[in-house]
């Protein structure tokens, strides 16, 4: 999962262009910036290097479906496949991203801290925010401090929804918030190999 020697040509080239570009911008908004229009030609080009078992879905949840994590963990890249009906919950990164859709539409829906900087797991009041509607070559961005609180799905009377998931970090943790009690809590999410 970690060699890009045996990664198809675009991929590969996906993969070393945005380490690049990672290892040399420090600001994770340049960082997103630079990298989002490779997001847009690889989404073009996913065909080509998506294999079957990048389509892994579960009949109960969204699937995160690893293609490449860098073995410093400080970048990893995903497919994950979304059945009609699967949401997220309400999340944070803790980094930043570049999220493009392959197939389907994705629903990101917003959340906003109403009180500044998050600094604490409770007393966090949230407001929700709009929602962007992502079609196939769409592509979406977001930077830590401040996160980008939201959730993210396939709503229940559209299509299965794939999309590709770039991170500044090994995406195996994340916040998640109960909205209404005003708390988060670390967790720690699975993925299934490509391998």
């Amino acid at each position: 999962m970690s060699d890009t020697t045996s990664l198809h040509p675009s991929l590969a080239a996906f993969i070393a262009e945005s380490r690049a570009i990672a290892d040399s911008i420090d600001d994770p908004a340049d960082c997103v910036i630079a990298i989002a229009p490779l997001m847009h030609r690889l989404v073009g080009s996913a065909d080509e290097f998506l294999q079957p078992n990048h389509f892994r879905s579960e009949p109960d949840h969204y699937t995160r479906n690893a293609i490449h994590i860098c073995p410093s963990g400080n970048f990893s890249l995903f497919a994950l496949v979304w059945r009609p009906g699967q949401w997220t919950q309400v999340h944070d990164h803790g980094s930043w991203g570049v999220v493009g859709v392959v197939r389907g539409m994705l629903e990101e829906r917003a959340y906003m801290a109403a009180d500044g900087e998050i600094t604490a797991d409770s007393g966090i009041r949230l407001k929700r925010g709009g929602i962007v509607l992502l079609n196939p070559g769409a592509v979406s961005t977001f930077v830590p401090n401040p996160d980008h609180i939201h959730m993210t799905g396939v709503a229940d009377n559209h299509e299965t929804c794939v999309s590709l998931h770039l991170y500044g970090r090994n995406m195996d943790s994340f916040h998640i918030y109960d909205v209404a009690a005003g708390t988060r809590r670390m967790i720690n999410v699975p993925h299934q190999d490509s391998d």
